[in-house]
């Protein structure tokens, strides 16, 4: 009798990715290499491997890519939540809540590079991204648990998207794994938005100092040993 092939052990494939996923990497790896004005459907359609037809039922420009882009940055840090910074300080959980949006997007630094070159260019471009960050830093806020509703939850989110964007200018250069110089950037950035633009210092006069739990910051520190020098 013939003996019987040894039965493969079946293993889940991944699933697809849907049409909508492979546009916006291809998107990302484009710009990574070139700006965001050189790049049309015909080149992501061709790097994502979809149909032209597909491109145009999913979106309408490449600035509408970008913002989906952002959109699903801002979901997967508000799933990303740590129960563990719910009984610190609004400064300390914004703190989490911003490196943990760094940490997700530093898979895509060339193409940020290469989007904030394009910015500083066309003013139009600037308004646009200006208006992509202050809706996701109203997120950023809320996932801090600060409020961000009505004309000074506006002002907030608008001044955090300023002082985020210079914190991006310092982590596009740090190569440090501690990330040394941009935790010590987004204290000091965070410190003085706390003192000048008061988004915060309401909030923080009201809650009382907690026992240090282990942060994105803690945990940055520990892996280099020390904390990052003041700036």
């Amino acid at each position: 009798m013939a003996r019987k092939p040894a039965r493969e052990t079946s293993q889940t494939p991944p699933p697809a990715k849907s049409n909508r996923e492979k546009i916006i990497e291809a998107f990302l790896a484009l710009l990574a290499d070139k700006p965001i004005e050189d790049i049309g459907f015909g080149d992501i359609a061709g790097r994502a491997g979809v149909a032209l037809s597909e491109c145009r039922a999913e979106f309408g420009s490449t600035i509408a890519v970008l913002g989906a882009h952002l959109k699903e940055t801002d979901r997967r840090v508000l799933a990303g939540e740590d129960p563990d910074m719910i009984e610190e300080t609004p400064r300390e959980r914004l703190f989490d809540v911003l490196m943990r949006r760094l940490e997700l997007l530093a898979p895509h630094r060339a193409a940020i590079r290469s989007l904030m070159r394009s910015a500083r260019r066309n003013p139009g471009l600037a308004l646009a991204l200006n208006g992509f960050a202050v809706r996701s830093q109203a997120w950023m806020l809320t996932a801090a648990d600060i409020d961000a509703a009505g004309p000074r939850g506006a002002i907030r989110a608008q001044g955090l998207a300023l002082l985020f964007a210079r914190v991006v200018r310092v982590w596009l250069d740090d190569e440090d794994p501690g990330l040394a110089r941009t935790l010590a950037a987004l204290d000091r950035e965070l410190a003085r938005g706390q003192r000048w633009v008061g988004f915060l210092h309401d909030l923080c006069r009201f809650v009382p100092r907690c026992p240090p739990r282990r942060s994105r910051r803690r945990r940055y520190e520990d892996e280099e040993g020390e904390e990052p020098a003041a700036a």
